[in-house]
């Protein structure tokens, strides 16, 4: 019986709990989004990216090597290109190092960390899940922004809400201010009288 457990401890590449996490991931892909985000980025950089085969293996083929990603970063900024080189490798770790720079890229756009899928996410195919992620991450802010770089159908993607945004106007930090001001102004009339716990309590 010792024997035969360990035969079946070692079959496959897959052990423990590992096949059912996998398994889960892959189930978060979604074949529409997956559409959606194929048109924007042909339309967003043209025809000279080309279209995947339809499915997760042609959408990762598609963009491993990161040229794809590169080039739909770079043509989302209208002045001074994040990515100065896109040159296809055949080596793994040229492709990784051109996906790193788009991530990086994407983090200086805006694109928040918990949105960012991991290089080995699409280059192993990991979590192509998170890969769609991103990208609908990339064009929610691309279409929020409105800087006249988004190319295709708005609709593809919701707009991010503005209260993410850094850049307050001045109205907003005026009426900002007025909030703080009522909330202090309801608080008239109470008395502090007694409140001395915070100034006497000691942890010994």
């Amino acid at each position: 019986m010792a024997a035969q457990g360990a035969g079946m401890a070692n079959k496959g590449p897959s052990y423990g709990m590992s096949r059912q996490v996998q398994d889960k991931i892959a189930s978060k892909y979604d074949p529409e989004l997956e559409q959606i985000l194929v048109e924007w980025i042909s339309q967003q950089c043209g025809s000279g990216v080309g279209k995947p085969e339809a499915g997760k293996m042609g959408f990762q083929t598609w963009l491993k090597d990161g040229c794809v990603l590169s080039e739909l970063i770079n043509s989302l900024f209208s002045g001074e290109k994040p990515i100065k080189k896109i040159q296809s490798s055949p080596m793994a770790f040229k492709q990784m190092e051109q996906i790193s720079q788009f991530l990086t890229a994407s983090e200086k756009y805006g694109v928040v960390k918990t949105d960012m899928f991991q290089t080995v996410d699409l280059w192993e195919g990991k979590d192509l899940a998170a890969v769609q992620r991103t990208l609908s991450a990339l064009g929610s802010l691309a279409v929020t922004k409105d800087e006249g770089t988004y190319r295709g159908d708005p609709g593809w993607f919701f707009k991010k809400s503005q209260e993410n945004k850094r850049d307050f106007s001045d109205d907003q930090l005026k009426a900002g201010k007025n909030v703080i001001g009522l909330q202090m102004g309801s608080n008239k009339g109470a008395s502090q009288e007694g409140m001395s716990y915070g100034r006497t309590r000691q942890i010994l």
